[in-house]
């Protein structure tokens, strides 16, 4: 039968987290420090459920482990891409994550590449991404010396907006900013600086320097420059290329029709309403749900005024 798998997922309270999950998708959190939602995840840390079908209750990870033609049988040993949606009440830490090698020699299973669609964005919203250090020595010293306003590169960002984050990228996300995050899945992350903050507990929150020095890259990250092609009532917009993945913006405005091209597909409805039919269902879509296109859908046609970003590995 050919069905999408809708997902339950996981909500994380995060100590620069607010409560616009609720208000701009109508989740439901735990609290006004909701950080983080972990849409499409099959990472131990925060596993989606199937909540339709034949599949329904079953968690992702499982899924994936005994059903892995639903996902044109990947070599992956496990779910390797993770979806999230972040709100950013605060500024969050600013951050490095490793590369897959650095990852697996300390017993991880992923590095984190990932990167990051604006979703939303206050005015004068920033985000670090990159710095200005000429070399490891140079940024040894001015984290040292404390000299972040030197050291960090500000970006202002808007809603629309996209940045590609591989591995070794020093970043940080501001505050009034959302996103929708596409990141290999892994949960390691090396701060580098936390603004001196307390955790609930009234300690500083541990900082990672010298693996964060291990891994951050020298010279300015490379974004990535989406190309976009209209085609009938669709706007296609490539966003990004890589060897993680590789991210699509869709754009609908009446109906679009569409062959199975990749393993599997991993969707995000980031604005409007519509319906997605298969050879034996119809479903209705709208802002804030995420589904899986598994391989045995060979085609699908979309109906509606509706937004999504789409990924696969």
């Amino acid at each position: 039968m050919s069905e999408l798998l809708f997902l339950e997922s996981v909500m994380h309270e995060k100590i620069w987290g607010g409560s616009r999950l609720k208000s701009e998708f109508d989740y439901k959190i735990p609290s006004d420090k909701t950080g983080e939602y972990w849409a499409i995840s099959a990472h131990p840390n925060g596993t989606s459920q199937i909540s339709n079908g034949n599949y329904k209750g079953i968690k992702l990870d499982t899924l994936y482990k005994n059903h892995r033609e639903l996902f044109g049988d990947s070599t992956h040993d496990t779910f390797p891409l993770l979806i999230k949606i972040l709100d950013a009440n605060q500024w969050l830490s600013v951050q490095v994550h490793p590369d897959d090698t650095y990852a697996i020699a300390h017993d991880e299973k992923f590095g984190k590449t990932e990167c990051w669609y604006i979703l939303s964005a206050e005015d004068n919203a920033e985000i670090i991404y990159g710095h200005n250090a000429n070399d490891i020595e140079e940024l040894s010293q001015m984290i040292e010396e404390n000299t972040w306003d030197k050291l960090l590169c500000r970006v202002k960002v808007h809603a629309g907006d996209f940045f590609y984050v591989p591995s070794g990228t020093l970043h940080a996300i501001g505050p009034g900013i959302m996103i929708l995050e596409i990141q290999q899945s892994s949960d390691t992350t090396y701060r580098v600086y936390d603004y001196k903050r307390l955790d609930t507990n009234g300690n500083c929150r541990a900082l990672h320097i010298s693996q964060a020095l291990d891994v951050i890259t020298i010279g300015h990250p490379n974004n990535s420059v989406p190309i976009t092609q209209s085609i009938n009532d669709l706007q296609h917009t490539t966003l990004l290329p890589s060897n993680f993945f590789i991210v699509y913006k869709w754009k609908i405005s009446g109906k679009a029709e569409f062959s199975q091209f990749a393993p599997y597909l991993l969707v995000s409805v980031i604005d409007g309403y519509g319906q997605i039919a298969t050879k034996d269902f119809c479903y209705s879509l709208s802002k804030g749900q995420h589904f899986i296109v598994p391989n045995n859908v060979e085609t699908w046609k979309i109906v509606g005024e509706i937004e999504m970003i789409v990924c696969h590995i």
